[in-house]
């Protein structure tokens, strides 16, 4: 019997599902969705408050603040409400009306951002709001997830671990970059213990992220309007770029196999398993990270009305996973043995 006294202290850290039967080839993908605030991004939350609460920067009654496109501000929420802290989270309008609703449940404050920045985008203009709102009140704390190192740090204390612990020593691990916490910690975890993995960055299309130019996207969580400063100097060896429409796909056809799953996962799972069949073996040990869980997404990627009016008639049908185009890859390192056999489609917008 499990029994808990904060909602943080749930979380599955080791269930993985072998989507063997429905790629045809082996991908572990590591739900990170199976905790109360339903995303990877509690283990950020946790790690940067803990640090805080160490520091003596956060005490009970204390504020803070912070911008998030939905998991982390709903993963803070929760931990802000059970440790007795007072939220607010800047977002804007592509956050879903699911994580929306879920923060101000928890007793948070939530400003949306619709005007983007001309240069940096809707996170430019979260960014400013969280500096504007500071400006009015020095006390609060800001975790700041795009430059704190706590973010990549828990990762490095729990999600690389897990990886090695449940799967052994994978060949290649895809993971999805965002504010970077997730993909930094793990992969500085896997080049300490297990140098022989290979890691892919998984990006969206119109992200900054990796130096490609900016455009609009709809879902949030993977990708970036600002290159994130957790980045540098740090490359992993290889960069995936994923249509947003492919995500939809994706994650459609995840759901057709039984697994509702989340935008960022439907990102990930799209470029992995390309990846794998650009490659053509099948002795390869793959692992990926499921960031997220579909509950959200019920308005929006897993809406076919959502989704048509975004992509078109073509996105609201179930991809066939690994014969996917709009997915681009992007050459950071010398090539391995695990050059792919036939090179990556360019993206279509």
């Amino acid at each position: 019997m499990t029994v808990i006294t904060s909602a943080e202290q749930f979380n599955v850290p080791d269930l993985f599902i072998d989507l063997t039967p429905t790629l045809g080839r082996r991908l572990l993908l590591k739900c990170e969705g199976l905790n109360l605030a339903g995303s990877v991004k509690l283990k950020a939350a946790m790690s940067m408050l803990d640090v805080a609460e160490r520091a003596g920067t956060l005490i009970p009654g204390g504020h803070l603040v912070e911008s998030s496109s939905g998991n982390l501000g709903v993963a803070l929420a929760m931990a802000s409400a059970s440790r007795g802290y007072e939220f607010h989270c800047v977002t804007d309008t592509r956050c879903t009306p699911a994580s929306l609703a879920m923060m101000r449940a928890f007793g948070a404050e939530v400003v949306v951002v619709s005007e983007p920045h001309p240069q940096t985008g809707l996170l430019g203009a979260r960014l400013a709001a969280v500096s504007a709102m500071l400006q009015e009140n020095p006390s609060w704390f800001w975790p700041n997830q795009y430059a704190n190192e706590a973010n990549w740090r828990g990762h490095y204390a729990t999600t690389g671990p897990e990886i090695l612990a449940g799967a052994g020593v994978p060949d290649v691990v895809f993971v999805g970059a965002g504010t970077c916490g997730t993909l930094i910690g793990v992969m500085r975890y896997l080049r300490d213990h297990s140098p022989s993995t290979r890691v892919v960055a998984v990006d969206s299309v119109g992200s900054v992220t990796f130096g490609t130019p900016a455009a609009t996207r709809h879902i949030p969580g993977l990708g970036a309007g600002v290159r994130p400063p957790l980045l540098d100097p740090v490359e992993p060896d290889e960069v995936l770029l994923v249509e947003e429409a492919e995500t939809v796909r994706a994650a459609k056809a995840l759901a057709r196999s039984g697994f509702l799953l989340g935008g960022s996962t439907g990102t990930v799972v799209a470029a992995a398993a390309t990846w794998l069949a650009r490659h053509g073996r099948d002795d390869i040990l793959a692992v990926a990270i499921a960031p997220d869980l579909g509950e959200r997404y019920l308005t929006t990627v897993h809406d076919d009305s959502w989704v048509r009016n975004r992509y078109g008639d073509e996105a609201t049908r179930p991809a066939r996973l690994g014969a996917q185009d709009g997915i681009t890859r992007l050459d950071l390192r010398v090539p391995t043995p695990f050059e792919p056999a036939v090179d990556a489609a360019p993206a279509t917008r």
